[in-house]
């Protein structure tokens, strides 16, 4: 019998967390909606987060875990962005001019954006994962406005932190997946064939902006303009900081302990991994 691994055990919590939500999915059906007597929340009923960080902290490796964990909607500004160049729309051809500059596109690009995904994205309805928004503490008060109209809050504020030191050699050596949003690293995390996608086999590419220079202009660009965003969801009470220097497994358990306090499964927390005494 082959030994069991945590990533074994983690793959058969995700899937037991999918059943329960596709259960109370069917419930909800069957007793006609979300009225009286309907089942309780899903878990992405209350996945309502966002992901902060300086470019090369692991976002791109952890948000698509998130995804999956609690079936809501990822939505990465700057994927999406660079969507737009590789259409070369004419919001592409003015974004690919700043993003190779190391700069951040302007407030109304992003947030319009945003909107239009959280209002149109069908997977958003269960809940999302901002990455890459808000960048200023104006897109976070914008964000709050547009959740209240919904008679929604944010859940999760989590902050990836790293030096800056550690930043260049992870992100120059950088591979993305761009369909998904999948990274890896030439060294640190290779995928399994050399730049192919270890899910879909696809070609994986280098940003044009992961380079030494372009970094330095982000980094500096992120600090000036993100790091006050902190400071306001540190006075809302839901700013969580990880060490972003570990390796991406334990990073990854840091965020499910991040987790565990206000996600709840089934109505309480846990439910049936509860039962089999198992945390989620």
């Amino acid at each position: 019998m082959a030994p069991i691994t945590d990533q074994i055990v983690d793959e058969l919590k995700s899937l037991v967390n999918k059943l329960e939500s596709r259960v109370v999915e069917l419930e909800n059906k069957l007793h006609g909606g979300s009225g009286a007597g309907s089942a309780p929340a899903t878990p992405a009923d209350t996945m309502r987060m966002i992901l902060m960080g300086p470019p090369g902290a692991g976002k791109g490796t952890q948000a698509p875990k998130i995804k999956e964990k609690y079936c809501v909607c990822h939505l990465a500004t700057g994927d999406m962005l660079r969507a737009q160049v590789a259409k070369k729309t004419p919001l592409g051809r003015e974004a690919k001019k700043i993003m190779d500059q190391g700069g951040l596109v302007s407030d109304e690009i992003v947030v319009n954006m945003i909107k239009h995904e959280l209002e149109e994205n069908s997977e958003c309805k269960n809940g999302f994962i901002l990455d890459g928004f808000p960048r200023t503490v104006a897109q976070a008060e914008r964000l709050d406005e547009m959740l209240k109209s919904k008679q929604q809050t944010l859940m999760h504020a989590i902050e990836l932190q790293i030096d800056d030191g550690l930043l260049v050699s992870r992100i120059t050596g950088r591979l993305v997946h761009p369909a998904s949003g999948r990274s890896y690293h030439k060294i640190f995390n290779p995928p399994k064939e050399t730049m192919k996608d270890d899910v879909t086999g696809e070609p994986l590419v280098q940003r044009s902006d992961d380079n030494a220079d372009a970094l330095k202009k982000r980094l500096v660009t992120y600090h000036e303009q993100t790091s006050p965003v902190v400071g306001y969801y540190q006075k809302t009470g839901i700013w969580k900081p990880v060490d972003a220097s570990q390796e991406p497994g334990q990073v990854w358990k840091s965020l499910l302990t991040c987790f565990d306090s206000k996600t709840a499964i089934g109505g309480n927390t846990g439910s049936l991994l509860n039962k089999l005494g198992m945390k989620n």
